[in-house]
């Protein structure tokens, strides 16, 4: 098991490897269908409604029940990915396979992608505490900032490779 605590940056992402066992602890953002575009169409009208600068991204929702990843090959969450990427999101967390397209614009940013299972429980035992930190009127799928220790992982995409 690698330990990689946010924020983070591509020297410490460049010597994981495809199929790395990771413990991700700090803070850690959440987002999906409802939240990831618009936080993208802001950003292109150079809001700056949180720091991505190193940080990682589960796509996700969150209530009272707790968090497990979504599927994140659906258009409202790859879609939107390479952006985040460019903006310094380094580790996309998730379920499921990735678009070659979204690989490689993984791979030249120097992101990752991180498969986590999709176990509320266990994942829900790991936050620290939480936060909505961008679009509350969105409810439970808001961004939400998570402080988290020790969330599990698998390096699915890494270096424009993938492990699928």
């Amino acid at each position: 098991m690698k330990k990689i605590t946010t924020p983070t940056n591509k020297k410490t992402l460049k010597n994981l490897q495809i199929g790395d066992q990771i413990l991700l602890s700090g803070k850690m953002f959440t987002g999906r269908d409802a939240a990831l575009p618009r936080l993208v169409k802001s950003i292109k009208n150079g809001e700056e409604l949180i720091d991505l600068e190193g940080s990682a991204l589960m796509h996700t929702a969150v209530s009272d029940a707790g968090i497990a990843p979504t599927t994140s090959n659906k258009e409202e969450i790859e879609g939107n990915i390479p952006a985040l990427a460019n903006e310094g999101l380094l580790i996309h967390i998730g379920k499921g396979t990735l678009s070659k397209e979204t690989v490689k614009a993984l791979g030249d940013t120097g992101a990752i992608f991180v498969v986590t299972p999709p176990v509320a429980a266990l994942l829900t035992s790991k936050v620290k505490s939480k936060k909505v930190a961008a679009f509350k009127e969105e409810g439970m799928e808001a961004i939400f900032e998570l402080e988290v220790e020790k969330i599990p992982g698998i390096v699915a995409v890494a270096h424009g490779k993938s492990i699928y």
